[in-house]
């Protein structure tokens, strides 16, 4: 009696799940939600959910833009763990002492791997706001974009100053490069993607070898889903430690608020969940999503246009977004579908 009662619940959430998932099928499909390109869950390490919309399709390799920044964390850990480097608390100065511009600044002698990776560089940079200053765009027009992030002038004492800049996970390339011997693009290959199955992808690089680690890196919404499932578990995937517990714990353990009370979901206009503070860690976000009947924490990578890998481990769930609303506020939108659709269905 009690296997037949067990039974019926698990059909009976089946079918909810079901029922909710139809239902944010048919918000997409009917323009509710504009500009979604793709809607990827798993649940238990299973994908229960893969739909493509606007002719997109699973073969689609899609801008991951700075959702990749994410990723990037993940290769410095990786580095880390094979004690190629020492610590986040390394001076970043040690690794380009040819640079003699970077390491006689005295502000850029002080930044650490750690200042970088909480966008706490010091540079007069700014992509988060509407008046900072756009370092990225000048950027990709050089023709070495590690050397051009060495040589930003600086604003602030680093560790003191959130500024949101691309050209702190360029530098990061670098010194991964210079610790490991290696382009980032064999190192990710090597360490990361083979061991985890991602063969198909993309990446931009810059007319000296550099690999873009702060974006347009292009992927399969499917191996999103990938990395997502691997940070979910700890580290492993399918058995295989890829990157440590201790690194993950340390990246994604966000302690810092996005200035200006910031919240994903207050920008989504969700009517369902309470907005709740936005906090930033090594290129990873923290956003607790508040509803009626409980909260539920979400870590997540976040990319212009609204590319996120989302990882709630309360439900041990991953969603994958993949959309085309650039520069809009509509990209946000992403988690109101969660409130709205996916945390009840698995609630």
């Amino acid at each position: 009696m009690k296997k037949l009662l067990s039974l019926f619940f698990l059909l009976m959430i089946a079918c909810t799940a079901d029922a909710q998932l139809e239902g944010m099928t048919k918000a997409v499909q009917e323009g509710h939600y504009k500009g979604i390109h793709s809607i990827l869950v798993s649940k238990s390490g299973r994908t229960v959910y893969e739909q493509y919309f606007n002719d997109y399709t699973a073969d689609s390799l899609h801008d991951s833009r700075s959702s990749f920044k994410s990723v990037t964390s993940l290769l410095l850990g990786i580095a880390l763990d094979q004690g190629l480097i020492k610590d986040v608390n390394q001076k970043v100065c040690n690794y380009f002492l040819d640079d003699t511009a970077f390491i006689n600044d005295p502000l850029k002698r002080m930044m650490t791997i750690k200042d970088l990776l909480e966008m706490h560089s010091g540079f007069d940079c700014d992509e988060w706001t509407d008046d900072g200053k756009d370092c990225e765009s000048a950027m990709i027009k050089s023709s070495d974009w590690v050397k051009f992030a060495l040589a930003l002038p600086m604003k602030n004492e680093p560790g003191k100053v959130w500024n949101y800049t691309s050209c702190d996970p360029m530098i990061i390339s670098g010194i991964i490069q210079k610790a490991t011997g290696m382009p980032i693009m064999d190192f990710a290959a090597k360490n990361l993607f083979g061991p985890i199955g991602i063969t198909h992808y993309h990446w931009t690089v810059d007319p000296a070898g550099h690999g873009m680690t702060a974006g347009s890196f292009y992927i399969l919404p499917g191996d999103m889903l990938k990395i997502g499932q691997m940070v979910l578990n700890n580290g492993s995937y399918n058995g295989h430690q890829i990157v440590s517990e201790s690194w993950l714990k340390a990246s994604t353990s966000a302690t810092i608020p996005i200035p200006d009370n910031w919240s994903f979901i207050k920008f989504s206009r969700s009517k369902i969940a309470t907005p709740q503070q936005t906090f930033y860690g090594y290129y990873w976000y923290n956003e607790i999503v508040k509803l009626k009947d409980g909260e539920y924490p979400v870590v997540f990578a976040s990319g212009n246009g609204g590319q996120y890998i989302m990882m709630i481990k309360k439900l041990d769930l991953v969603i994958v977004f993949t959309q085309g609303n650039y520069e809009s506020w509509t990209a946000k939108r992403a988690f109101d579908i969660l409130a709205t659709y996916i945390i009840p269905a698995y609630r």
